[in-house]
């Protein structure tokens, strides 16, 4: 058994390292309660364009052909796809960029012709120690994700997309399912889907208005933002993902680590009493001895 003394360090190393798990968590929820915030914003708008592009495209179904064109000519080893994969700028947050990095390996990496564009920190070096090449010019942090970010991610996306560079275009982030439970995704963004648009509002007020200059010019400066939206939304459903697992993680090893100081502190008690016990002992033997000599 270890001495009273080493066990004692050993309790108060766990001290504070549950000083700073709690510290951790304590900063992790006040950011997912922020990043919820910035995303329930967000959705009027995003699904506002939505909207918008599905009452355009039931007045004239032609003006989407080139951001709807699923190049069906071209044999499935001749498409060029890109993945942006979304991970963390940092650890100590369970299995979230695990499962992500998983995900990208197997779609992204299947065919050396496709395109792998990373944010965060943690995916980049997983790449790096692999030798696989990623887009360097494409060094986003996955930390506070806002909408310039978002549209300039986008509209690079856009341009490859437009240019016949890529195919198809994907995202692999990962989406809060509940406040236990976060799951990885791959979502496809170019070429978009009709069957994903919808319109709730029944009132085709947009036969009453004027498109200027065209509305083909009109359309396609709608898609960008439309697009930028659904990244935005995945970068901040990754953010609020990273920052719930960081909880559930921290609140884990603050609990292991009082379970640890409990069981340290009754090792440091019977080491403490047996320390005692063999000092009583002593001293009765010596009593003994001189009593006897005497």
């Amino acid at each position: 058994m270890a001495g009273a003394k080493e066990i004692l360090n050993r309790i108060h190393s766990i001290n504070d390292t549950m000083k700073i798990t709690n510290a951790m968590y304590t900063i992790s929820s006040s950011k997912l309660k922020k990043a919820r915030v910035a995303l329930q914003n967000t959705e009027p708008y995003f699904y506002t364009l939505q909207e918008t592009i599905a009452k355009i495209l039931s007045l004239s179904p032609e003006v989407g052909n080139k951001y709807f064109d699923k190049r069906e000519y071209l044999e499935p080893q001749e498409r060029k796809q890109g993945y942006i994969v979304v991970t963390a700028d940092k650890g100590l947050a369970g299995a979230y960029n695990h499962n992500v990095l998983k995900i990208a390996e197997r779609e992204a990496l299947s065919d050396n012709k496709n395109m792998c564009f990373v944010v965060g920190q943690v995916g980049r070096d997983y790449f790096a120690r692999r030798n696989i090449d990623v887009d360097i010019n494409f060094k986003y942090t996955a930390q506070n994700p806002n909408m310039n970010r978002a549209r300039v991610i986008s509209d690079k996306m856009i341009e490859l997309f437009n240019e016949k560079k890529l195919d198809e275009v994907y995202i692999v982030y990962t989406k809060v399912i509940n406040s236990l439970n976060v799951e990885a995704q791959i979502q496809q963004l170019l070429p978009l889907k009709k069957e994903g648009l919808s319109i709730k509002n029944e009132h085709n007020y947009y036969e009453e208005l004027e498109f200027y200059p065209d509305i083909q010019q009109v359309f396609d400066s709608i898609i960008p933002n439309y697009v930028a939206g659904f990244v935005y939304g995945a970068l901040i459903e990754s953010y609020c993902s990273e920052h719930n697992a960081r909880m559930l993680a921290m609140q884990n090893a603050t609990e292991n680590a009082r379970e640890m100081t409990l069981q340290l502190r009754k090792e440091y008690n019977t080491a403490r009493q047996a320390a005692i016990t063999q000092e009583i002992t002593e001293v009765i033997a010596g009593a003994n001895a001189q009593k006897n000599r005497n």
